[in-house]
């Protein structure tokens, strides 16, 4: 165990121990919530998972419920069961429910748990075209209750996301960025109605430029960010700008390449420009992404990257659940970073092309150094464990598998 993880055990413990210690951990207005994959030697006692705080949420729901999410898949007896009943209880008692899907999300959905959804009374179900507003998806997965509690994180509406992958997210009620959150929703929502009633999609009012202090929003694409909510691919080169000593990133994906299946993928600089700049002042990158980052395309530039000095990357690769292989799980999901002790970011993009450009995400940055400190713990869990693996830039890889349709 190395001597800044015992020092941050320690400050955690005391802070446990404390009168006005609980059974999470939190900043006020921000409870960090983790999936902790099962049949792993992970563990997070300090943290709440998903499932348990988002079916608290709906159990306390009193006049509506708002989730925007990328796609919708269930599996009986799963922790998302359950939720999904919390959820119809919610609208069986009256709570009025708007569910707000991409479109492109529909092949990744099982039919079943969209065809359960379209019956809980009081629930309107809509599907976004997200591509004939921007050219991209809606990638974030939120929630907003009563317009008083939020919930914005790495994990999908899928019941992997809940018990078989490395997720990370925040409950939120900090009324600032709530009240934000619930705008980018209702923003999106009537951009579904526009394209139904073919007509243009609204864009928000312009607003002076949003603070950079304390504990904020920021979101994609900026020019469809409601006012005071700001863009997402600005901040992230400029919080990288901004670094000191050390930068810890954990994410499923990191490519200066667009998504998609298209060889020809477009070039995309604006994120590893920023890493590669810092590296170059001197600051340490300790860049932790999942065993699906070994494609053909991807691969070498990880490798260019790990190269510099100052530069560390590993491939984190769960084991199988003890039920066998299961499609699109096992993995590291997480989008996390922490900066020099002192700023933390939880998000729900990428580090592709595609994500912070055109495609709806939000992540929220926290200047705690609490927070800070309690993610670079989860990341240097991660880190030191037995399940990452220092990037071989020799080595060969075999194409990831994540699974079939």
């Amino acid at each position: 165990m190395s001597v800044s993880l015992k020092l941050r055990i320690a400050g955690l413990a005391g802070l446990l121990m404390s009168p006005l210690a609980q059974a999470d951990f939190s900043i006020p207005g921000f409870e960090l919530v983790h999936t902790v994959p099962v049949d792993t030697a992970l563990g997070t006692d300090d943290l709440r998972q998903p499932g348990p705080v988002w079916s608290e949420l709906f159990d306390g729901a009193k006049s509506h419920i708002d989730i925007g999410q990328f796609y919708a898949a269930d599996h009986p007896g799963s922790v998302m069961d359950g939720v999904i009943e919390r959820l119809e209880a919610a609208g069986k008692r009256g709570v009025k429910i708007r569910f707000l899907l991409e479109e492109k999300g529909i092949k990744l959905s099982e039919a079943s748990t969209l065809e359960r959804l379209r019956a809980i009374p009081n629930l309107t179900f809509r599907v976004l075209p997200y591509a004939r507003v921007s050219g991209g998806i809606i990638h974030a997965k939120y929630l907003v209750v009563d317009g008083k509690q939020a919930f914005v994180g790495s994990q999908n509406f899928d019941w992997r996301s809940l018990e078989h992958i490395h997720e990370t997210g925040l409950l939120i009620t900090n009324s600032t960025v709530v009240s934000q959150v619930q705008a980018i929703f209702e923003q999106d929502w009537k951009a579904q109605q526009a394209l139904t009633d073919n007509q243009p999609v609204p864009l928000p009012a312009t607003s002076n430029e949003p603070p950079r202090t304390g504990n904020y929003l920021v979101a994609s694409p900026q020019r469809y960010n409601p006012p005071g909510v700001g863009d997402s691919q600005l901040e992230l080169p400029r919080l990288l700008s901004e670094a000191k000593h050390e930068v810890r990133v954990q994410l499923l994906d990191y490519a200066p390449l667009s998504y998609g299946p298209d060889k020809t993928r477009p070039y995309y600089a604006v994120i590893d420009n920023a890493v590669r700049a810092a590296a170059a002042r001197g600051v340490s990158i300790k860049l932790m992404v999942s065993n699906w980052n070994t494609d053909t395309l991807e691969l070498p530039y990880l490798k260019s990257l790990a190269v510099l000095p100052n530069v560390q990357i590993k491939i984190v690769t769960l084991p199988e659940a003890k039920q066998g292989f299961i499609s699109y799980a096992r993995v590291i999901h997480s989008k996390t970073m922490e900066i020099d002790g002192q700023v933390a970011w939880i998000g729900t993009s990428n580090w592709l092309g595609g994500y912070l450009d055109n495609s709806r995400n939000l992540e929220v940055v926290m200047r705690s150094e609490a927070m800070a400190k309690r993610v670079g713990a989860l990341h240097e869990q991660l880190w030191d464990g037995p399940y990452a693996k220092a990037l071989g830039v020799t080595a060969e890889y075999a194409a990831p598998h994540p699974g079939t349709l």
